[in-house]
């Protein structure tokens, strides 16, 4: 187990994201109403509709506040689903255009959401996906440190110089080295506060998989979730266990993202590590 520097995941954004914030958290489904289904019984949401540019779409709430994103794939894409964490930025097209720059891909955008900001989704050099969100209306997710909500976002690559100066040159974050001489991980800083983490695993990471974001959500009992992701037709990746500072447990919806439960102690300013 490795760890990195973690805030309290209660804090919420008021204004505007710093460019280069984790904001929003989307996750790309097959079947809406079947994915709807399984989050709404395991966290609890209700849903709004939200922008349709890319197709069906809709918002997550948990007591009228956003929580995050689902969107529908068309029925002729059948690709790999997962969630996808979006980073907040003050000009989506200038971000998408230096991402290329250094090394990145862009798959979609940017382009406008109506009225809720604009946004692009791009891939970095090792091939993690991730969004660009330049807010307007919608600053993103408006409550945290619930279960149900979203509580850290983690790269898992193979190893971090390269990543690491890419999202550095992006967003202009400050990195902190894990004190494990063992351990490839580092801890992204805006404005002095932690962020986002990466970690580096080598040849743990499977190469029909490649790069990817691991986003973990908030749960009151995380053995408990476990096994109602079970009944609800998902699977486990890792079982429940300890941590240094809390439990966890990394799990798969039934079409397969694949996302971690965490239940964070109030205190606690760490996160605990998926490896």
């Amino acid at each position: 187990m490795t760890e990195a520097r973690w805030p309290d995941s209660r804090r919420v954004p008021t204004a505007r994201p710093a460019p280069g914030t984790p904001c929003w958290v989307s996750l790309m489904a097959h079947d809406l109403a079947a994915t709807q289904e399984f989050y709404a019984q395991l966290f609890g949401w209700t849903y709004r509709p939200g922008p349709q540019q890319l197709g069906p779409y809709v918002r997550a709430f948990l007591d009228d506040r956003e929580v995050a994103g689902i969107g529908e794939l068309p029925a002729d894409r059948r690709l790999p689903i997962a969630w996808t964490p979006y980073l907040a930025s003050d000009d989506a097209g200038e971000t998408a255009e230096m991402a290329r720059h250094c090394g990145g891909t862009v798959g979609v955008g940017p382009l406008d959401a109506a009225e809720a900001g604009r946004m692009a989704i791009a891939s970095d050099p090792a091939g993690a996906v991730f969004g660009i969100w330049q807010p307007a209306e919608h600053l993103g997710t408006a409550v945290a440190g619930v279960p149900g909500t979203p509580a850290w976002n983690e790269l898992v690559t193979r190893e971090t110089a390269e990543v690491g100066k890419f999202y550095r040159t992006l967003f202009g974050y400050t990195e902190e080295a894990s004190g494990d001489p063992d351990a490839d991980v580092l801890t992204l800083f805006l404005e002095g506060r932690a962020v986002a983490s990466v970690h580096g695993v080598g040849n743990e990471l499977p190469r029909d998989r490649g790069a990817y974001w691991m986003t973990y959500f908030e749960a009151a009992d995380v053995d408990a979730a476990v096994a109602r992701v079970v009944e609800l037709g998902g699977r486990v990746v890792r079982p429940a266990r300890e941590g240094a500072y809390g439990r966890i447990a990394t799990v798969a919806d039934p079409e397969g993202a694949v996302f971690t439960l965490v239940h964070t102690e109030r205190s606690c300013q760490e996160p605990v590590r998926t490896a």
